[in-house]
Order: structure tokens, then C-alpha cells, then sequence
């Protein structure tokens, strides 16, 4: 017969020895690493890498800070240069001609003028031939005046525009004129023209034999025989003012 004391549950990892629970726990415990100290050679490359990087770091910085800065401005040119290539892709050149040409200058009185053409085509250093030539320009007392053709001659040094072809001159108070020819001194502001006129505006309509106009100055000459007429006296006020020859 058995004793209570025998019917105890046992463990078996109760019963290991001495000699198994060091062994084990050896495996258990880490181990121990020995660090290796530096050579010399190491410490100076170490020393040079932070030497470089106490001023690499703070120039990183600024240059990027001077980018920020800078960036819009970048920006605007980079959307300005855009606006360019479009613009430049307008422009085709075919055949020695230049399609869509603009022309823009000032005057003896620095008052500025455009000269625009459906095509040019550059003769030599001075002459250009322009078709539907298109001239913008100003006068001394502020007016605005445009004049048009079918065909045209621009001689760059003297400024002066040639123009044929169904010329049509038109003026911000109303008044409009339409000739053969006309010879546009673009410097001096002077159109002139050797044939046949007729202008049309406020104050009735004109015919003659050919025509100055000095823009600057107020002139308008008309060179007869010719025939004109005047609208009621409400709109004669409005007539051009000049001379007749």
C-alpha cells in the first residue's frame, strides 16, 4: 500500500541536474559582443566627414532657401518664354517669306506706330514688299489712325510705306478715305497721294485729285479739281480742318 505522499504529480524539469540548467541557461543568456575601437585611419576620415559636413550642411540650407526666394520669379520668365514659343510658332516662314510680320517703331516725335503684314518678304537689308499691309498710327494730338492695302513697300531706314491696291484710310473721328495709292512718310507722319480721292465722314464726302495729309501739324490738303459736299450745318462743325488747293 502506497503512501499519499507518492501519488504527487511529478516534473520532469524538476529533475534536471545542476549540470543541465547551467548548460541551458548559457544558451539563453546573450552573448557577450566585443567592440572593436577605431584605427586611426578611421578616426581621420570620420573627422573629415564631419569637417565637410559643418559646411556642406549650411550651404545645402542657404541654396535652398535662395530657391524659394528666387522661385517666382523663375516662374515668370519660364511663362514668359512660353507666351514666346507660341508666339514664334504663329510665324512661318515659306518660300523666303515671313508670314504674320510685325513691324513696330517710333517716330521723330517718339510717338509709336506698328506696321503688320499678312506676309513679307525681304528684298534686301532696307526694302521689304508686304502684302496686306496694315499700318497703326498716332498723331500729335492723340488720334489714332489706320491705314490698309492690298500690296505694299517698306523701306526700313527712311520709314516710309508705299502702299497700292485699294488703300483705305480711316480715323477715329469718323473720317475714311480710299485712294489707289498712297505714300506714308511713317517718321514725319505725312500720307500723301498722287491720284484720285474720296473721303467720307461727319462733314459730307470729297472728291480730288489727291491729297496731303501732315498728321502732326493738322493739315489736310485736297488737290482739285474736285468736288465736295457738305451735310447740314448741324454736322458742319464736325467738317475736317485744313486748306484745299
Amino acid at each position: 500500500m502506497t503512501s499519499p505522499e507518492d501519488k504527487r504529480p511529478q516534473r520532469a524539469d524538476f529533475a534536471r541536474s545542476e549540470e543541465t540548467t547551467r548548460r541551458q541557461r548559457e544558451r539563453l543568456a546573450p552573448s557577450a559582443q566585443l567592440r572593436k575601437l577605431p584605427d586611426a585611419a578611421k578616426l581621420a576620415r570620420r573627422r573629415t566627414m564631419l569637417r565637410w559636413a559643418k559646411w556642406v550642411l549650411p550651404a545645402t540650407a542657404l541654396l535652398l532657401l535662395a530657391t524659394i526666394a528666387v522661385w517666382p520669379e523663375v516662374d515668370r520668365l519660364l511663362s514668359a518664354n512660353q507666351t514666346t514659343i507660341k508666339e514664334l510658332a504663329k510665324v512661318k516662314i515659306e518660300s523666303g517669306n515671313l508670314i504674320g510680320a510685325t513691324y513696330r517703331g517710333v517716330d521723330e516725335h517718339n510717338r509709336p506706330f506698328m506696321i503688320t503684314a499678312d506676309s513679307a518678304h525681304q528684298v534686301n537689308d532696307n526694302r521689304m514688299d508686304l502684302i496686306r499691309p496694315k499700318a497703326d498710327l498716332l498723331t500729335q494730338g492723340g488720334s489714332w489712325l489706320w491705314v490698309e492695302s492690298e500690296k505694299g513697300v517698306y523701306m526700313q531706314h527712311a520709314q516710309i510705306l508705299d502702299l497700292t491696291g485699294e488703300v483705305t484710310l480711316y480715323r477715329d473721328d469718323g473720317l475714311m478715305m480710299h485712294s489707289p495709292v498712297a505714300d506714308i512718310d511713317v517718321k514725319r507722319g505725312i500720307i500723301a497721294s498722287d491720284s484720285w480721292v474720296r473721303a467720307e465722314g461727319p462733314f459730307g464726302s470729297l472728291d480730288a485729285k489727291g491729297y496731303l495729309l501732315a498728321q502732326h501739324e493738322g493739315i489736310a490738303q485736297f488737290r482739285g479739281p474736285g468736288q465736295l459736299i457738305l451735310n447740314d450745318d448741324r454736322h458742319s462743325d464736325s467738317a475736317p480742318k485744313g486748306k484745299a488747293s
